[in-house]
């Protein structure tokens, strides 16, 4: 057996988004999970709601934990706190499968489908969706931190950015400039004017570096139908990769498939959703082209991988999420090395250089753009003990 003897959560005041769960089991072994966003509120789901039914069960039991903590009474719609409760706990599950049987995560997914998975950089700042909000004012005039603070990079001159990242062997950056114009009409519509201005940084780059950097447009769910159709048909002339989430509720399949059929610019979706049926209902009404997941949002590892099938069966590329914390990336480059139609690998060069750095043994390796596999058993990674020991370190145990 390996029963689950208790579960700890960690979480720190510099990083109020982010909660780390670990697992025990009476094997001595501990399995590491990540949740992101309402860190507090998943925390209270662990300890008041999950732990009573986990303690004393088989930790190898992934499937049935997983169907039981992803179908409560309440709090089974989209990414809600129960969802990101169970997905970082279903993450924690597969380390300690991964490191019961000595092998890493995505061999006991199925084996490898590849040896490196393409990554591109979201070109976010250092500190990006640190607080509870994400940061969407910034534009041309703010100061740089660093070297690596591409979101000031993108609003002044994502020519240079562009040429920045070729030089590190990226080729192919996602960027977000037309975030700072929803707030006049709450997404409702852009003006001609703003529209302008937001294609700005799409034609810098292509004067700059022409053809050899695709370019994915980020639309973060704040447009209504006539303003992300505005705005992809005028990013069709800059042949972009994709434009991701471009509607405020991204579980609409109705208007994000009228969308997809109106415009010739590929549609990304989503981050946003959890479960595997969300999923399922974008594919039959044929509403996207790439499936984005992200393993902290969806349900973990064992979600991910029935949705990355879903994807496979309607012949669409899956693109893992990364713009949260470490464990969530690591996890999703386990299942970027797994999927069979996995297409990239989300990064951030400006967390990976800095504060990721902080928070984990191990991170994944990216080498001209490409990310290399993970090592070792499980994850491969452990969160480094003076995290649990710093100040602000707020821990939470149930069970012995």
């Amino acid at each position: 057996m390996s029963r689950i003897t208790s579960i700890r959560t960690i979480r720190i005041g510099e990083r109020p988004n982010l909660i780390w769960v670990e697992v025990t089991t009476d094997e001595g072994l501990t399995g590491l999970g990540e949740a992101f966003r309402g860190a507090a509120a998943v925390e209270a789901v662990i300890h008041e709601s999950v732990a009573p039914m986990l303690i004393g069960r088989d930790s190898r039991d992934i499937e049935p934990i997983s169907r039981a903590l992803l179908t409560p009474y309440v709090g089974f719609g989209g990414s809600s706190a129960e969802v990101r409760a169970a997905s970082a706990i279903d993450i924690a599950l597969w380390d300690l499968k991964g490191q019961r049987h000595g092998i890493p995560v995505h061999e006991a997914l199925g084996g490898k489908s590849r040896d490196k998975v393409r990554s591109y950089n979201t070109c976010a700042g250092y500190d990006y969706n640190t607080k509870s909000a994400q940061r969407r004012d910034i534009g041309a005039t703010d100061e740089a931190r660093g070297p690596y603070d591409d979101q000031v990079a993108f609003m002044r001159d994502a020519g240079q950015l562009a040429e920045s990242l070729l030089s590190e062997g990226f080729n192919a950056m996602k960027i977000w400039p037309f975030d700072i114009y929803a707030p006049a009409t709450q997404g409702v519509s852009i003006t001609l004017a703003d529209l302008k201005k937001g294609l700005e940084p799409f034609a810098k780059i292509r004067r700059a570096v022409g053809e050899r950097m695709e370019i994915m447009a980020e639309l973060h769910s704040l447009w209504s139908y006539p303003a992300a159709l505005s705005i992809c048909r005028a990013l069709e002339e800059f042949n972009i990769t994709w434009a991701e989430d471009p509607i405020a509720k991204m579980d609409d399949v109705a208007s994000l498939a009228e969308l997809r059929r109106a415009v010739r610019v590929p549609i990304c979706a989503s981050e946003t959703l959890g479960g595997k049926v969300a999923f399922r209902d974008l594919l039959v009404a044929g509403a996207t082209d790439i499936v984005m997941l992200d393993l902290a949002w969806c349900g973990g590892l064992t979600e991910a991988r029935k949705i990355a099938a879903l994807a496979e069966a309607w012949a669409r590329p899956v693109a893992p999420h990364d713009c949260t914390g470490p464990i969530t990336l690591i996890a999703s480059v386990h299942l970027a090395m797994h999927a069979p139609t996995a297409m990239f690998q989300e990064v951030v060069r400006a967390t990976l250089a800095t504060w990721y750095r902080d928070l984990v043994t191990v991170l994944p390796r990216v080498e001209q753009g490409w990310v290399l596999p993970m090592e070792g058993p499980g994850l491969g990674a452990m969160l480094l003990p003076a995290v649990a020991q710093r100040e602000d370190a707020i821990l939470r145990s149930s069970g012995r």
